[in-house]
């Protein structure tokens, strides 16, 4: 059944998130107000994963959950910018590590039930190393983790962001048949 929406007002607007809440009615159920936060762009992550070095990961602090962790590069669409060259610019700047040619692994939706957000995941088995990553405040280090260490880190909680953890799953899912 699909629900019916009959507006929506926007409570906060920002060029990163709005908050609005939805006036919904659930068919043969109730209406009522729904918060919902729109995205206004979508983000691109990439998993650089090189046969002979393993995964490129960042080891980072997330302010929000106050948590460490490894996550693969990532950020967001600009305007103008299609997801396939978001990836290839946030796994430069962030890496400092050229990423070879892109494949698109998946486009999802993190959290459907209050969000619009769309997270897009490629995968490259090749980069080249460029210089430093021309913005250094985005992780603690930057290391070529190998695939059984990235599946220790998973069980042990350390990667544990939501487009890190799907795009290092569907990788290694595939890997595996």
């Amino acid at each position: 059944m699909k629900w019916i929406v009959h507006g929506e007002r926007i409570i906060y607007d920002s060029e990163w998130i709005r908050l609005a809440l939805t006036d919904i009615e659930i068919p043969g159920g109730p209406r009522f107000d729904h918060h919902v936060v729109r995205m206004p762009t979508e983000a691109s992550g990439t998993v650089v994963d090189d046969p002979d070095r393993g995964v490129l990961l960042l080891w980072r602090h997330r302010f929000a959950t106050d948590t460490w962790g490894w996550e693969v590069p990532a950020g967001r669409v600009d305007p103008g910018e299609t997801p396939l060259q978001a990836a290839a610019r946030e796994t430069l700047e962030e890496t400092g590590w050229q990423a070879g040619p892109l494949r698109q692994i998946g486009r999802y939706f993190p959290q459907n039930g209050n969000s619009d957000g769309v997270f897009n995941l490629f995968l490259t088995e090749s980069a080249t190393y460029v210089g430093d990553p021309s913005d250094p405040s985005e992780s603690e280090r930057i290391e070529w983790v190998t695939w059984p260490t990235v599946r220790a880190e998973i069980a042990a909680g350390r990667i544990a962001d939501g487009l890190s953890l799907t795009a290092l799953l569907l990788v290694a899912f595939s890997k595996q048949g």
